[in-house]
């Protein structure tokens, strides 16, 4: 990691850029790479891929925030134990609530039952993905830790040879009855054992590689589909893909953002997909037929005679496919005509000729009395 470059230097920004700036900038680097416009050119596909690597860590604010910190370390894949989890030992909430409170306030008092299956966590990650897949959908390969049922124990948290054995407080009832003298008579009360945790059972020879708890964290991989259509900042659900449940309980799911890194060339509108095509002066005036790049690849378009700055043609079903319906937007090309901003002599002439052809005032006759200086009188 020693020979990369600083993210920032790479996009050419500020640390104290925001989203909008770093988007902007990448887009001006990405096109400036792009190797539909550098073929065969080594350095310039180094590049892009630098740019790209620069703009999925720094549009992602948890990685930004790493990063930011300590440098390219926090970055790495392997950086960090509690990974896409959060949480790397087993964490109940709802055991801390009832040290406190003993079951709630104002109710029965009655406890949920400890040794009952209980779902898994859910977990989070974010990914970053190309325009194009995330117009078309991908599988990517995700590295999460998740919390899994422990191979050396089978999740029982008792070392190999033995077994849990009954609590010999509350006789395996996981509960323990209470009695208080006040002025109005003995009050009787129920409350979890505190020596087995309310599970009836204790656990006296732990296993070594969970320490009693029946779950461990394992770093891993996990394929998934990214649908086609979604978009810049969107999250779908890989159920059953988040830490493995509690005695026997179902796993939870794994929540994936998605981050879209933006196109050189091609500007996103809802499913609607929108290109500009530079086209010159006669081209407009005689018409011509045009290669328009697409998402499903370049096609031949006709532009009539008289074409018009700032024309709009639509390429149907060329755009993106819709994620619930599976239809797909369209592509609009804008037409963009460009005026030259040299010319020598010879052109100038012609352009001239053309120009009293149409019968058009010549451009330097406002100073005698044309449309422009008429208007300016």
């Amino acid at each position: 990691m020693a020979d990369k470059r600083d993210y920032y230097e790479v996009l050419g920004i500020d640390k104290s850029a925001s989203a909008d700036e770093i988007k902007k900038a990448y887009r001006k680097k990405a096109k400036q790479y792009h190797p539909d416009l550098n073929p065969g050119d080594k350095d310039a596909e180094s590049k892009f891929k630098e740019v790209n690597e620069a703009y999925e860590v720094l549009s992602d604010d948890q990685k930004k925030a790493r990063y930011d910190q300590f440098g390219h370390a926090g970055v790495d894949p392997n950086y960090g134990a509690g990974g896409a989890g959060g949480f790397g030992d087993d964490f109940d909430l709802g055991d801390i609530f009832s040290s406190f409170f003993g079951g709630g306030f104002g109710g029965s008092g009655k406890r949920s039952n400890p040794n009952a299956p209980r779902r898994g966590e859910d977990l989070q990650t974010t990914v970053t993905i190309s325009f194009e897949e995330a117009a078309k959908g991908c599988k990517r390969r995700l590295d999460i830790n998740r919390i899994e049922v422990c191979p050396e124990c089978s999740g029982s948290g008792a070392a190999k040879g033995t077994s849990p054995v009954t609590c010999p407080e509350c006789n395996g009832t996981g509960q323990v009855t209470t009695q208080q003298r006040t002025p109005f008579g003995v009050i009787q009360s129920q409350r979890a054992c505190s020596r087995c945790g309310g599970k009836g059972k204790i656990i006296e020879t732990p296993c070594s590689k969970c320490r009693g708890r029946g779950r461990v964290s394992v770093p891993g991989k996990i394929e998934v589909d990214i649908p086609a259509g979604i978009d810049d900042r969107q999250m779908f659900t890989v159920r059953g893909a988040g830490n493995k449940g509690i005695n026997g309980g179902p796993a939870g799911d794994l929540k994936v953002n998605v981050n879209v890194r933006p196109h050189p060339f091609f500007e996103r509108d809802g499913f609607n997909v929108w290109y500009d095509v530079h086209i010159s002066f006669a081209q407009a005036a005689l018409g011509d037929t045009l290669v328009v790049p697409t998402l499903d690849g370049n096609v031949k378009y006709d532009v009539p005679a008289g074409t018009q700055p700032g024309t709009i043609f639509k390429l149907r079903d060329k755009g993106i496919q819709n994620i619930r319906t599976r239809t797909k937007g369209d592509q609009l090309v804008r037409v963009i005509v460009d005026v030259p901003k040299k010319l020598n002599e010879e052109q100038k002439n012609l352009l001239l000729k053309f120009n009293e052809s149409m019968g058009a005032p010549k451009p330097d006759d406002e100073k005698k009395g044309g449309f422009f200086g008429k208007k300016r009188r």
